[in-house]
């Protein structure tokens, strides 16, 4: 199944990355892209906070629009346009409960393991992981297909981590290296039997000097060689069942030129 969802609303007022979705898409020109409506329920600037989470209502409730239909499609394979990182919990707890330890791989500037009460920004694009663990709010529970182990949860390219994340990620003892070595990851991989992957890649994983058109810029990321080649890697030697793109802002087709490899990998 192909999902074009542009959630915006998890980032708080970064409605651009709607329209990063949108270039993605009409980038690609695949028609089997099914389009999942985003709420009409007033978000950004003129939200509204409930349970620490800005834009509560809006997200809540056109993720419950995305967890129906796939519920009603059963896809075996998922693969997403978006959107801000918040979307991921519906996909990754529905491929969970279908392929028993599935590994998630996490290509992502940030952690994204904040808990409502933790977070900073109380944006829920910095939510997901810990959401996916059963551990954020109890009022998005509904949500979930199923929950994760912090076993399954593999960072590639994470460098910008609040401290509350890096308790849980050390506590959890969370696959998170400094350094990408794709050899290590595949092997590390391998020793717990995994053999089904979800690959999550918010473009805010790249080196900005290689492709900055990201709703984030962090430096000292994974160029995009090291990407492509961390992506096929992990093709060769497992099955993936889910895949995403997310956070690029760019409106104009000809800025995703850098990327293109990495897109049509994940997507096509």
């Amino acid at each position: 199944m192909k999902i074009y969802f542009p959630q915006w609303q998890g980032s708080g007022t970064g409605k651009i990355i709607e329209y990063g979705a949108k270039t993605i898409l009409d980038y690609l020109e695949d028609p089997e892209f099914v389009h999942i409506p985003l709420s009409e329920i007033s978000a950004g600037k003129n939200g509204t906070k409930k349970h620490d989470i800005h834009n509560y209502d809006a997200i809540t409730e056109q993720l419950t629009r995305l967890k129906k239909k796939i519920e009603d499609q059963q896809p075996n394979t998922i693969k997403t346009i978006g959107g801000d990182c918040g979307l991921e919990i519906v996909p990754v707890s529905y491929l969970n409960e279908k392929y028993p330890n599935l590994g998630i791989i996490w290509f992502d500037a940030h952690a994204d393991i904040n808990k409502p009460c933790d977070s900073p920004s109380c944006n829920f694009h910095g939510m997901p992981l810990r959401t996916l663990l059963g551990e954020g709010s109890e009022y998005m529970n509904p949500l979930l297909f199923s929950t994760i182990k912090t076993s399954q949860i593999h960072y590639v390219g994470v460098r910008d981590i609040d401290d509350t994340e890096q308790i849980r990620i050390d506590t959890g003892e969370i696959y998170a290296p400094k350094k990408t070595d794709i050899t290590h990851l595949v092997d590390t991989l391998k020793s717990k039997n995994i053999t089904h992957l979800y690959l999550h890649f918010d473009f805010d994983c790249l080196e900005p000097n290689d492709y900055n058109k990201t709703y984030y810029q962090v430096s000292n990321g994974v160029t995009i060689a090291e990407a492509e080649a961390c992506i096929k890697a992990l093709q060769e030697n497992f099955s993936i069942v889910g895949s995403s793109v997310l956070e690029s802002i760019t409106t104009n087709t000809i800025e995703l030129k850098p990327i293109d490899e990495i897109i049509k990998l994940l997507m096509k």
